[in-house]
C-alpha cells in the first residue's frame, strides 16, 4: 500500500497497572503506528511530548514504527500517563496525573503546520476544530477524526461537514442511540462512521450501509515496545 498520511493529535503511556508496565500510546499515536504497519508508505505525528523518560520512550518507539515526528512540540512537564485495570476482558482507564503535558497545553496549528499537513492524503485528527478555526476557509480534511466523547449536535454540525471518516467510542450507547448517531453524521457530509464498542467490537456504516466486526484485538497491547515501571505510575 503507497501512500501519505499525517496524526495529528494526543501521545501518552497507557499504565497497566497490576502488570507494572506501560506502553506507547495515544490515539494518534496508535493510529500513525497502525497505518505505518498496514503499508502505508509516509506516516507522520505532530503532538505534544512531555520531557521525561517516557516521553523520550514514545519518540524511541516511534522511530522504531518509521513514524517520523519533527514538527511535533516539546513540554516542561510529564508525559500523560492514564493507568489501564482489565475488567471482565475490557480496558478501563481509571484516571492519572493531572499535571502532564497533554492536560497543562493543546497544540496551536500554525500555517506551517498546515502546509505540511497539506502535503500528506489522508490526516488522522483530534483538534478539527483549531484547524478549522486557523484555516478560514472552510476547507475540508480529506482525513479522519476520532471525537473526544462528544456528540451534541452543535458539535456534530461544526465539525461533520469537514471530515471524511469519523469514529466515536459507543460502549456505553443503545443501539437506537448508534444508529441516530450514525444518520446524523451522515446528513452533515461524513461518509463513513464508526462507533467502537469495547469487546463487542465496532459497527461501521458507509453512507447508511452498516456492518457489524467482532473484536479481534487482545486486551493487552503487544509487548514489543513495554518498558516496566516499578510503582504504580498513577497519583
Amino acid at each position: 500500500m503507497a501512500g501519505k498520511m499525517i496524526a495529528v493529535g494526543d501521545n501518552v503511556v497507557d499504565c497497566y497497572l497490576d502488570d507494572h508496565v506501560y506502553y506507547p500510546g495515544g490515539n494518534a499515536v496508535n493510529v500513525a503506528v497502525n497505518c505505518r504497519r498496514d503499508g502505508i508508505e509516509d506516516v507522520a505525528y505532530i503532538g505534544m511530548f512531555g520531557n521525561d523518560g517516557k516521553a523520550e520512550h514514545l519518540k524511541w518507539a516511534l522511530t522504531q514504527e518509521n513514524v517520523h515526528f519533527e514538527r511535533s512540540r516539546t513540554m516542561y512537564a510529564p508525559s500523560g500517563s492514564p493507568g489501564v485495570r482489565l475488567i471482565d476482558g475490557d480496558r478501563k482507564f481509571v484516571g492519572g496525573p493531572r499535571n502532564t503535558a497533554q492536560h497543562l497545553a493543546r497544540i496551536r496549528l500554525t500555517p506551517e503546520d498546515l502546509d505540511y499537513i497539506e502535503q500528506y492524503g489522508l490526516c488522522h485528527e483530534l483538534l478539527l476544530l483549531d484547524r478549522v478555526r486557523a484555516a478560514g476557509d472552510g476547507q475540508a480534511l480529506s482525513g479522519f477524526l476520532r471525537f473526544p466523547e462528544r456528540t451534541d449536535p452543535d458539535y456534530l454540525a461544526r465539525v461533520c461537514p469537514y471530515v471524511t471518516y469519523a469514529f466515536f467510542s459507543g460502549s456505553h450507547m443503545t443501539q437506537e442511540e448508534i444508529e441516530a448517531l450514525m444518520d446524523r453524521c451522515h446528513a452533515l457530509g461524513t461518509k463513513v462512521v464508526g462507533v467502537t464498542l469495547g469487546s463487542r467490537g465496532s459497527i461501521f456504516s458507509e453512507e447508511g450501509q452498516s456492518a457489524t466486526i467482532r473484536a479481534s484485538c487482545p486486551s493487552r497491547p503487544s509487548t514489543r515496545w513495554a518498558r516496566a515501571t516499578a510503582s504504580s505510575p498513577v497519583s
